[in-house]
């Protein structure tokens, strides 16, 4: 398999600036960095992301595939991200059928951080068959969400981001990504996939963020049939994950979540939510954190 080239660009997660709190006392807090990152795609302007910058080459590569602008990794001959100018420059091997065409049509979406996705994705959504035997233990869940709560994060320094994880089946940890939208996390995560040749299928999708229709939509795009979210869904979210039959499990924390769609991929153990747990922090329990993890601004 042809891997494109890729630049391997860092820049600073977090920064510092000085705040005042209620009794007029003065500290330094970190906050998230958000800076836009304009996509070339064979020198053509395509997109402008704003972004946390923890994983670019890996954005720009997932954003295309969950695009449907390119249909896989051999495709792309280099991604080249200078942050100097805030771009990235992609060269594909044979160009980019109807790219005039098959950007035109947007649809606004509500998600935070990227803000429209290509219309035409809606209308292959009856094409995506997932896998129909994969299951998901409840303790894989419970496994999944005890991991998320004990990450050392930048949502812990300095709040204000979401995060996005792949984990397999049994809930070991693949991959873990913030950024300043939940659509960048999930992006990153499809382009690592791509070029680490892992195939969705059996994987378990976790995010911070409400499961909107573009991210049901996403998450099928990489094959992969379940669904987490630390907060909840929307209602044409839910009906694209029914007519898929991908599983939602919604408002997950602790001990609790909710079974939203496609129930029979999850193999029940109930003996196990009566077990205790360690509740998520609440709100204000630190002075860094603005809300409660995964909830929306």
């Amino acid at each position: 398999m042809r891997l494109p080239e890729m630049t391997q660009a860092s820049v600073p997660l977090t920064q510092e600036v000085e705040a005042i709190d209620e009794k007029g006392r003065r500290s330094v807090i970190h906050i998230p960095a958000e800076r836009p990152l304009t996509v070339y795609v064979d020198k053509r302007e395509l997109v402008t992301l704003m972004t946390l910058g923890g994983a670019p080459e890996a954005l720009v590569l997932g954003y295309l595939r969950n695009q449907r602008l390119v249909r896989s990794v051999e495709e792309v001959e280099s991604v080249q991200v200078d942050w100097s100018v805030g771009a990235a420059a992609v060269r594909t091997r044979g160009g980019v059928a109807d790219i005039e065409q098959r950007t035109a049509r947007k649809v606004v979406t509500t998600g935070c951080g990227q803000g429209s996705v290509f219309g035409d994705l809606m209308d292959e959504v009856d094409d995506i068959v997932l896998p129909p035997d994969a299951r998901l233990k409840q303790s894989g869940v419970y496994r999944i969400v005890e991991t998320i709560r004990t990450l050392q994060s930048i949502y812990k320094q300095a709040g204000s981001v979401h995060g996005c994880a792949l984990f397999t089946q049994d809930g070991e940890l693949l991959y873990f990504v913030e950024d300043v939208g939940r659509h960048n996390a999930v992006d990153s995560i499809a382009g690592k996939m791509w070029l680490d040749g892992v195939e969705g299928g059996d994987k378990v999708f976790y995010t911070t963020g409400r499961l909107t229709s573009e991210m049901v939509i996403k998450g099928a795009q990489m094959s992969i049939p379940f669904l987490l979210s630390r907060s909840g869904t929307t209602q044409m979210g839910h009906s694209v994950a029914s007519r898929l039959g991908m599983t939602l499990l919604a408002r997950c924390t602790g001990r609790h979540f909710l079974l939203l769609a496609s129930p029979q991929r999850l193999v029940a153990e109930p003996e196990l939510a009566e077990l205790p747990s360690r509740p998520c922090p609440a709100v204000g329990s630190d002075p860094k954190v603005g809300h409660e993890l995964g909830r929306e601004p």
